[in-house]
């Protein structure tokens, strides 16, 4: 039996229709899963539907005769056994809200969105179990080194899911694994969703230092240093250690931080030549998570008492208007201290 065959008639609800709900909404129907994609956009509902593509966000590419498109959150959920949630984390809880009406108690719940909720910087999982009336264990994540554009093409790619329950983490490895998406389990819901979070950050740190031209010595020490800080946040919110040192850590981390596809290394290319970050995010068109999360976790360094200095430079870059290349002289110029003391 193929493994598209192992789920056809089983029906998935997406939310919503950008490029990473798109791709993994066209792994599961690659699976056989009927898959309603949810969007506000009836136009590009109608697209979807007429065409077979999501022109705005993965033009060029077809999508799976079992994917179709709906603006109705009700119609979305109708008998899906499988809702999987990929809004922006600013939109999340408004999301979650129009969908807890609909959803069965039965319906396995996931999410694929990578930050913190503004204001309360709460993890998604928390905020989904609040709107949707459950424990944050019976809540999956999903994530790891996954660009939309190579997963919609077919292109080998590797993730985790993370759940307190291990039946929903292997069910939702069941769902999305296929022969060109590999889906490993993970326990640590926690350091899945702040290493997904954190490392935007330091993407639009390498984005800044790649525009400023100060070449690969310089993005080396900043990925590595930013998986110290991503560990020190992560530890002190409850994760193990060794998730870092995994897909969901240091895997997204490289991937986000060296890839063309990065919309957060995009961004913090555009701000190197000290274009306002108000232009940069019109110019860019889609969500930079990366922007948001740094407010967060600017203020979640303070709340855990850790040190984050690259993501301390980031919030005076983009909130407090110091130049890039004042925040680069300050990380250069700190006080010596010891790697391994800072790591832990």
């Amino acid at each position: 039996m193929t493994e598209t065959k192992a789920q056809a008639g089983r029906r998935a609800a997406v939310f919503v229709a950008g490029s990473w709900g798109t791709a993994l909404a066209s792994v599961l129907a690659q699976n056989g899963f009927d898959v309603l994609l949810w969007t506000r956009n009836a136009d590009q509902a109608e697209q979807i539907n007429a065409e077979h593509e999501n022109s705005k966000y993965l033009p060029g590419v077809k999508l799976p005769q079992l994917l179709r498109a709906t603006t109705e959150m009700k119609e979305a959920l109708q008998d899906a056994e499988l809702a999987l949630f990929v809004a922006p984390s600013a939109a999340m809880r408004e999301v979650a809200k129009q969908a807890a009406p609909f959803m069965k108690e039965t319906t396995l719940c996931i999410h694929a969105t990578k930050g913190f909720e503004t204001g309360t910087l709460k993890r998604m999982t928390t905020v989904l179990a609040e709107e949707l009336g459950r424990s944050p264990d019976q809540i999956a994540v999903l994530s790891g080194p996954s660009h939309a554009e190579e997963v919609i093409r077919k292109q080998p790619t590797t993730v985790v899911v993370a759940s307190a329950d291990q039946e929903a983490a292997e069910q939702a490895q069941d769902a999305f694994m296929n022969g060109y998406f590999r889906v490993y389990t993970n326990p640590d819901v926690a350091g899945v969703e702040v290493a997904g979070a954190i490392k935007n950050i330091i993407a639009l740190g390498a984005g800044l230092s790649d525009g400023l031209g100060f070449g690969d010595n310089a993005k080396a020490a900043l990925i590595t240093r930013g998986l110290a800080e991503i560990s020190r946040l992560g530890t002190a919110m409850g994760a193990n250690p060794l998730t870092f040192a995994g897909l969901a850590g240091v895997g997204d981390l490289v991937v986000t931080c060296t890839s063309k596809h990065s919309r957060n290394w995009r961004a913090g290319s555009m701000l190197a030549d000290g274009s306002p970050l108000e232009e940069v995010l019109e110019r860019m068109g889609m969500v930079v998570e990366g922007v948001k999360t740094t407010r967060a976790a600017y203020e979640l360094a303070s709340r855990y008492e850790v040190e984050m200095p690259i993501t301390a430079q980031l919030y005076q870059v983009l909130f407090a208007g110091s130049s890039p290349r004042t925040a680069v002289e300050n990380l250069m110029g700190r006080l010596k201290t010891h790697e391994i003391e800072q790591i832990e």
